[in-house]
């Protein structure tokens, strides 16, 4: 997991780094606006087909129509499990104008499989199948993209000012933002009785757009309600002897904390 990590860390950085040098070279004169933010999120998806492939076990068929839910898990001690467990976010950007920007965009998004009865098609142990499922642990079946489903994005940042003190203490901004990136899920789950090897994988590519309202107080600190759209494919996810592939929609609501870094004003 560490390893993990480290790479995601470095791919992160090779990614934002040459967007901030080619911001700075076309616009020497202006001095570059950092933010950063975190924040906690709660999510709606769509439902959806998982379809599993195990060549080894002669086994291709679809889950039609699967319904989900998150996990925020704001009610697990604020103390112990506030920073980590719950499905938190953060932004990283840079403003190469006063309304253009860059922005790193990583969702922290669990999503878990309802109890429900599963309708399944498609061939199991090389037989045809169309049955319903009793989908539930008990039976040997769940579904769990629980340390996160994992959305990053790279997005494209634009910002109006709505509002501004002539003190400068407080400015209100709209800002729209709008990216692609990779799904970094970590995978957990049984079908039929049988797990797989829980871990963080490469799983696929999301797309998203998001609106935000941003109230910054005496310049430095801010306060940022957002709400965005997601559309994620996953493909090749880790299952027993096998793999899935799954597409989803999400609709989040998003509330950050963060801090601004300001240019400085010219001499």
């Amino acid at each position: 997991m560490r390893n993990f990590r480290s790479s995601a860390i470095v791919a992160i950085a090779s990614l934002i780094v040459p967007f901030i040098a080619a911001a700075q070279s076309k616009y020497p004169s202006h001095k570059g606006e950092f933010y950063f933010s975190w924040g906690y999120n709660k999510e709606w998806y769509t439902q959806s087909n998982l379809h599993i492939v195990q060549p080894e076990l002669n086994s291709n068929y679809t889950f039609k129509g699967v319904r989900a839910h998150d996990h925020p898990g704001w009610n697990e001690g604020l103390l112990n499990r506030a920073l980590t467990i719950p499905q938190y976010n953060y932004r990283l950007g840079y403003f190469i104008k006063d309304d253009l920007g860059f922005e790193i965009n990583f969702d922290h998004t669990k999503y878990i499989i309802d109890r429900q009865e599963a309708h399944r098609t498609g061939k199991k142990d090389g037989k045809p199948i169309d049955e319903r499922v009793n989908w539930a642990e008990e039976n040997g079946f769940y579904y769990f993209l629980n340390n996160g489903a994992n959305f990053l994005l790279f997005n494209v940042v634009k910002r109006w000012h709505l509002y501004e003190k002539t003190n400068g203490n407080l400015r209100v901004d709209m800002l729209g933002k709008a990216g692609i990136g990779p799904v970094l899920p970590h995978v957990d789950n049984s079908l039929d009785g049988f797990q797989n090897h829980p871990d963080f994988q490469f799983g696929g590519w999301n797309v998203g757009v998001e609106q935000a309202v941003r109230a910054t107080f005496y310049k430095y600190v801010y306060l940022e309600f957002a709400h965005k759209i997601d559309y994620a494919r996953y493909s090749h996810l880790n299952i027993y002897r096998g793999e899935a592939h799954q597409a989803f929609g999400t609709y989040e609501l998003i509330l950050n904390l963060g801090v601004n870094i300001p240019p400085r004003k010219k001499k």
